[in-house]
C-alpha cells in the first residue's frame, strides 16, 4: 500500500487541469465538485471510479464515501441531504473526493464523516480528517486566486471574505479561514457563543507574536465586554465594526469587525492587529486544543459552518 501524497499537491494537480481547462472564464469557480470527481476519477482509475454523488439520509452524518455494493464498480460520495448550506455541501462534497484520492486504499470500504466519531480523533482519523479537509481548502480556494481577491497585505470586512465565500461556494468560516493561511496581516478569528470562546485561530503571524487565544484545558474564556457580540445594540443588521484601545481583545488596540449568526447561533469576530516583532519562531506554536481535533475528524465543525 503507497503512501498517500501530501493533500495540497493533489489539489494542485486537479487546480492547474481546471486552469487549463477553464482560464480565468466564469465558469471556473466554483468548482464543480461532482462533475469534476466523476470525469476526472474515469479517466485516472477507469477501473475504479467515482460513480455516484447525491444526497442521502445520513443520521449523524454530514458525508460519506462508499464502496460501490457487491457486483458494481466504483464508489460513492454522499452528502446529508438535511444540510441547507450549499457553501457546506460544497465543502463536504470536496472533502469525501480529497478522501477517495487519499485513503480509498487504507479504507477498502470506504469513510463516513460526522460529530458522532469524536471519539477516534485520537487516532490515525485525525490526520486523514486534516488531510481531507486540507484538499478540500486547496482545491476549492487555490491561494493564487484568493490572494487576487483580497491581497495577503489587506484588511478584509466580513462583507469582503464573504464575497469570497460565495466566489467559492463555501461557508463564510471556511473562507476566512483560508484567508487566515493567505494573508500577511496579524489576524485573529473568533468564534463566540453566550458571551464565551467557543474557538479562535490566528494567522502565521499573529501566532508568532503571541496573538492567539488558548481554549484546551482551561476554563471558558468570557469574551470582552466591549467587543461586538457582547454590545449587540452597535449592531446593524447583526454586522459591526469597532476600533479597540489596548486591554480589551489583547494588550494592543485592534480593529474588530463581526457578524452574529442568528442561523447558527453563534458570533464571528475578525480581529486585525498592528505590525510587532515576533516573539518565538513559528515552531513554538501554541498546542493543539480540543476544538481542532475534534473538527480533524467534523468537516463540518469549522471548514464548514
Amino acid at each position: 500500500m503507497t503512501a498517500p501524497l501530501p493533500p495540497q499537491r493533489v489539489a494542485n494537480t486537479l487546480t492547474a487541469l481546471l486552469n487549463t481547462v477553464f482560464g480565468d472564464g466564469p465558469d471556473r469557480f466554483p468548482v464543480k465538485v461532482p462533475q469534476l470527481a466523476k470525469d476526472f476519477t474515469h479517466q485516472r482509475y477507469g477501473e475504479d471510479p467515482i460513480t455516484l454523488v447525491q444526497g442521502a439520509a445520513l443520521p449523524g452524518f454530514d458525508g460519506a464515501l462508499y464502496r460501490a455494493p457487491t457486483g458494481k464498480k466504483g464508489w460513492g460520495i454522499i452528502y446529508n441531504n438535511t444540510i441547507t448550506s450549499p457553501g457546506r455541501i460544497n465543502f463536504t462534497l470536496a472533502h469525501e473526493f480529497g478522501h477517495y484520492l487519499l485513503h480509498r486504499e487504507a479504507y477498502p470500504d470506504g469513510l463516513e464523516c460526522g460529530p458522532q466519531d469524536m471519539v477516534r480523533w485520537d487516532s490515525e482519523y485525525a490526520q486523514i480528517e486534516q488531510q481531507a479537509n486540507e484538499f478540500a481548502a486547496t482545491l476549492l480556494m487555490p491561494l493564487d486566486d484568493f490572494r487576487r481577491q483580497i491581497a495577503p497585505k489587506a484588511k478584509p470586512t466580513l462583507d469582503d471574505i464573504g464575497a469570497c465565500a460565495e466566489r467559492y461556494q463555501v461557508s463564510l468560516i471556511a473562507a476566512a479561514l483560508r484567508w487566515l493561511q493567505s494573508t500577511e496581516r496579524r489576524s485573529v478569528l473568533v468564534v463566540s457563543r453566550d458571551g464565551f470562546i467557543l474557538w479562535a485561530r490566528s494567522s502565521q503571524s499573529a501566532l508568532r507574536t503571541g496573538a492567539f487565544f488558548r481554549t484546551a484545558n482551561r476554563p471558558p474564556i468570557p469574551i470582552p465586554a466591549t467587543s461586538l457580540p457582547a454590545q449587540p445594540s452597535l449592531l446593524a443588521s447583526n454586522k459591526g465594526a469597532v476600533t479597540h484601545d489596548a486591554g480589551v481583545w489583547f494588550r494592543e488596540p485592534c480593529d474588530e469587525v463581526a457578524l452574529v449568526s442568528d442561523q447558527y447561533d453563534f458570533a464571528i469576530s475578525l480581529l486585525h492587529l498592528g505590525d510587532a516583532i515576533s516573539r518565538w519562531d513559528f515552531s513554538e506554536e501554541p498546542e493543539e486544543d480540543t476544538f481542532d481535533r475534534m473538527t480533524r475528524r467534523t468537516p463540518g465543525s469549522s471548514w464548514l459552518e
